[in-house]
């Protein structure tokens, strides 16, 4: 396996740039992003299986999976650390032929989830989970875009700059959580 190297990744995030990164490198990623949790992509799933249109386009989107706290005075957004993916898996396939081509988060994700990423070209990123104030420094401007009573679950677009993740399953399905402890185990 190639030597993991820090990548860094502005958005719009296309599959061009998603196929080129590898399960161990570490980006920093800057531009907008979008945080939706289990409540918003339920939404979302919902109206997509009406027919509706969705809040945004989510072409060359990355979502970051993010309940933030309420921001102090004078800062965008509070503590904006990452939570467990596996929330999502039922509504992610639809969301990922949706064009997401980034999702962050922790934890691991389904087979149906893999396999919908080889599919679309999709990246699997985590961001340290316990580094909630130091993610939220990178976060410059936080705005909720629908669902706002879906409250800190809502649809918003963030700004951020040098954003730190790791990817962790890449578009090609390479799982960093199971190549990463594979030199420890024993037989």
């Amino acid at each position: 396996m190639a030597e993991a190297k820090t990548i860094r990744i502005t958005t719009p995030f296309t599959e061009e740039v998603s196929r080129t990164l590898k399960a161990g490198d570490s980006v920093l990623i800057t531009g907008k992003i979008y945080s939706a949790r289990d409540a918003a992509h339920k939404v979302m799933t919902e109206a997509l299986a009406r027919g509706e249109k969705l809040p945004i386009d989510w072409h060359d989107k990355m979502v970051y999976y993010l309940g933030p706290t309420p921001a102090k005075p004078g800062d965008p957004i509070g503590s904006a650390g990452p939570t467990t993916s596996g929330r999502m898996d039922a509504y992610t396939p639809t969301m990922l032929d949706q064009g997401i081509k980034g999702m962050i988060g922790k934890g691991s994700r389904s087979k149906e989830v893999v396999d919908s990423m080889k599919k679309n070209g999709v990246t699997y990123f985590a961001a340290v989970g316990g580094a909630a104030a130091l993610i939220a420094k990178s976060i410059k401007a936080y705005k909720v875009l629908a669902y706002e009573d879906l409250g800190p679950e809502a649809l918003a677009e963030l700004t951020v700059e040098d954003f730190p993740a790791i990817v962790v399953i890449d578009s090609e399905g390479n799982n960093f959580y199971e190549i990463g402890e594979k030199p420890y185990r024993k037989l």
